[in-house]
């Protein structure tokens, strides 16, 4: 893990601190940035949207998916907490918690807007950062390949259905056609581009497509920046007035990894995984793509919307929460091993 990515949530401390100071020093040229919109997309965020996304799908072998059936209970588990669990906890918990018990302490109007940008973070599985999760932990790297590629192609059919459904259950008013127009823009065509790229890398070569992905590298993680220094030059007002609604809203975003986590490393426990395996299925199941999060929510709520903040949110807390999952699982390996019938690796 590089130095850079190791102090992600510093960077993205000093984007909060800068977006805000910048919102008030510059307010007309935020306005024309937020006024550049085509069909509810703005066009600035689209593109700093693809320079994050792009370079992490990259990483991704869909071939990989052959080896799913290796590891079919890990599989089994991770899918499950995915698409079964996260997203229905965390609607249920940004119902406990933002619509009811710190209800007093938010801004009413955007209170369900908090509540969607909750939900499309759990809906939306990690895909590039659990290569680094996965490695920290030791885990099977197979296993963390085919999962991921296989999250990827579930997403691409389920994001916008179980998002819709959540939304309706949250009494949130679903704008279809924006929702559907952010997964073709930030899953469907990205996953094309990044495909077709990889196969003309590999073409010349693994090491052609080694030196690309490490050449944007930094160009992910900056662009992530850039966006974040725009939704809170916009934010800045209200995070002024309401200093406590980043703290209030990373309350749920805690809880819910480490439920997920829990439950997904329990699972493989009582399913008999080797814990090579049980490790990142238990960090897939609890991270996720804040990436495509905050592009959709920039997208259905706009750039100065709570669902814009509450993602953002989910990137401020992502790094230190995975890390301390990783030291609880490698802490935990005896206990895991002890207590589980394991299948072989």
């Amino acid at each position: 893990m590089s130095i850079f990515e190791r102090y992600l949530t510093l960077w993205v401390a000093l984007c909060i601190v800068a977006g805000v100071a910048l919102g008030y020093a510059l307010p007309g040229l935020f306005n024309v940035i937020a006024m550049a919109e085509v069909a509810k997309v703005n066009l600035p965020v689209a593109v700093l949207v693809w320079l994050m996304i792009i370079p992490m799908l990259l990483k991704i072998d869909f071939g990989s998916l052959g080896n799913v059936r290796q590891h079919w209970r890990g599989v089994g588990v991770t899918l499950f907490i995915n698409w079964a669990v996260k997203p229905f906890s965390m609607a249920l918990l940004g119902a406990v918690f933002i619509g009811h018990l710190f209800a007093p302490l938010l801004p009413a109007d955007q209170i369900p807007s908090y509540i969607a940008g909750l939900i499309l973070l759990a809906a939306a599985p990690c895909t590039a950062m659990v290569f680094v999760w996965s490695n920290l932990c030791e885990g099977e790297p197979n296993y963390t390949l085919s999962q991921v590629a296989l999250n990827d192609v579930i997403m691409v059919f389920a994001f916008a259905p179980l998002v819709g459904l959540l939304l309706g259950v949250a009494s949130i008013t679903v704008p279809w056609d924006t929702l559907f127009l952010s997964v073709v823009l930030y899953i469907v065509i990205p996953v094309i581009l990044a495909q077709v790229w990889r196969a003309s890398l590999l073409r010349r070569g693994g090491e052609a497509l080694a030196q690309t992905q490490a050449a944007l590298g930094p160009v992910s993680l900056v662009a992530l920046l850039a966006t974040l220094v725009l939704l809170f030059a916009f934010q800045g007002p209200q995070i002024l007035a309401q200093p406590l609604v980043i703290g209030l809203l990373a309350v749920p975003i805690l809880i819910q990894v480490y439920l997920n986590a829990g439950l997904a490393y329990w699972l493989s426990r009582r399913f008999g995984v080797a814990w090579c395996v049980a490790a990142p299925a238990a960090l897939i199941g609890a991270s996720n793509f804040f990436e495509l999060a905050v592009a959709a929510a920039i997208s259905l709520f706009g750039l100065n919307s709570g669902a814009a903040l509450a993602t953002v949110v989910g990137v401020l807390v992502e790094v230190p929460v995975m890390l301390s999952v990783v030291h609880i699982v490698k802490a935990s390996r005896g206990w895991y091993e002890a207590g589980a019938k394991l299948t072989p690796p």
